[in-house]
């Protein structure tokens, strides 16, 4: 009889250790170690093996010869944008997001609507017939996409290996279990051997690979950190459900930047893709209303308009309340603390609040002057001219600083209908004939009070 081989893992980070401990030495969380079948003996063997004439040995860097990869063009543009341009052949997706947020609903219809590439999804959470019903509820049919529910990873690959499909699609990785491990679904062992396999599986047959994740209550994904190392590419989708837009987003790409952003709204047919979204971030109230400010900024090589909105009031407890939703709030206590030093206003003794509309988060330096527009026209209670963006990073010493690509910015402004835009006086290359919206260029936050209320 074969020996079984065990070994202890902490369910937080993965950390394997060979007996039990109370706390765990890599992330300091406490009982977290379970006991999990590792290896049945020498006749394991394992899910996915595929001879290769292939032998590698030693080659000089220069002698290697680059073979540029063929992206495959879906139908989804905002995914396309996010993964870098289009899917790599072979390359493994993490998608990860809250329960309920719409991964699988994205997920079948990308599947649904990829009418020249076969498909087969395969779901451990969910029935044919419970598939069947939503994917009708999306409306579009593809006759290449084929169904497996399924949790077993040698099942799958044998399916796989007789359907051939283009892309495979695993809902969810939680959900799926090895014979070779004993451990039950969705332990850190079965998760890390079942994501090796299918990663074999990817690169071997040239095979693009989504793997749907659930996270935890941090918000962290669920599994061993060592999942997130094997991916090519984690996604995160996100977004909060009392709103109808959803945000895809890049954590980590190897075969793109990190920094695009795709913005998807929720409707009862399914997921939308949102071409401009300028105009949906900006609200169309024909009321001028204090504390509303507009900023031109930048997601990845995609320029937006965003509204930012501000309310200033006396502080009604004694202890003035700082608050931000969608923006870092030190950087908010930074730029309050430049207004009150550099500029005079006394706002030390009053309530902030600030709100990025539509539910999005913008880490851009250049909607500074916008923030701290918004906070002054609330604080005066007086509105700001109609028509008018801003786009400047605001520094220590109150001086408005340059931000980059500021021409494509000029050019969604533009674009929108907008009359003026103020930016830094320091931006180079940029020349009023070539854009018809007035450039206003500024060194000091009183040029720019003076341009914004007279």
């Amino acid at each position: 009889m074969a020996k079984v081989k065990t070994a202890h893992f902490c369910q937080n980070c993965g950390h394997e250790s060979a007996k039990w401990l109370g706390r765990c030495p890599s992330c300091s969380e406490w009982n977290t170690f379970v006991e999990e079948v590792i290896s049945k003996g020498k006749n394991e063997v394992t899910a996915f093996a595929k001879t290769s004439k292939k032998t590698s040995k030693p080659r000089a860097i220069h002698e290697i010869k680059e073979v540029p990869h063929q992206r495959i063009q879906m139908v989804d543009k905002e995914l396309n944008r996010v993964l870098g341009g289009g899917l790599v052949p072979g390359s493994l997706i993490l998608f990860g997001g809250e329960p309920g947020i719409g991964k699988s609903t994205l997920m079948l219809q990308m599947a649904m609507q990829e009418n020249k590439h076969k498909i087969l999804y395969v779901s451990g959470e969910e029935s044919e017939q419970q598939i069947k019903m939503r994917a009708s509820r999306i409306g579009a049919l593809n006759e290449s996409c084929f169904l497996l529910t399924e949790t077993q990873l040698e099942s799958i690959f044998k399916h796989a290996e007789e359907l051939q499909p283009t892309m495979l699609v695993v809902d969810s990785i939680q959900t799926i279990h090895s014979e070779t491990i004993e451990s039950s679904p969705g332990s850190i062992s079965q998760i890390r051997e079942s994501t090796a396999q299918l990663l074999r599986f990817a690169k071997q047959t040239e095979t693009p690979v989504f793997l749907i994740g659930h996270i935890t209550k941090e918000g962290s994904l669920a599994g061993p950190k060592v999942l997130e190392h094997m991916v090519d590419t984690v996604l995160q989708f996100e977004g909060d459900r009392n709103h109808v837009y959803r945000l895809l987003r890049s954590i980590k790409n190897r075969f793109g930047s990190t920094n695009e952003l795709g913005i998807y709204e929720m409707l009862g047919s399914g997921l939308r893709q949102v071409d401009n979204p300028s105009e949906i971030l900006i609200s169309n109230n024909q009321d001028q209303l204090s504390g509303t400010a507009i900023a031109a900024t930048l997601e990845g090589l995609r320029p937006m308009l965003i509204e930012v909105q501000a309310l200033v009031s006396t502080a009604a407890y004694g202890t003035p309340q700082r608050s931000a939703t969608g923006f870092d709030l030190r950087r908010l206590n930074m730029l309050l603390a430049v207004m009150e030093k550099r500029c005079g206003f006394k706002l030390g003794a009053k309530d902030v609040f600030l709100n990025i509309a539509g539910g999005i988060k913008v880490n851009d330096p250049a909607i500074d002057l916008a923030v701290m527009a918004s906070i002054l026209s609330s604080n005066a209670d007086i509105a700001i001219k109609k028509n008018i963006c801003l786009s400047a990073e605001v520094g220590l010493s109150g001086e408005i600083r340059p931000v980059n690509r500021v021409d494509q910015r000029v050019s969604e402004a533009e674009k929108l209908g907008f009359d003026k835009i103020i930016i830094s006086k320091e931006n180079k290359g940029i020349k009023q004939k070539d854009f018809k919206i007035e450039i206003v260029g500024c060194t000091r936050i009183e040029e720019v009070l003076r341009e914004l209320f007279g």
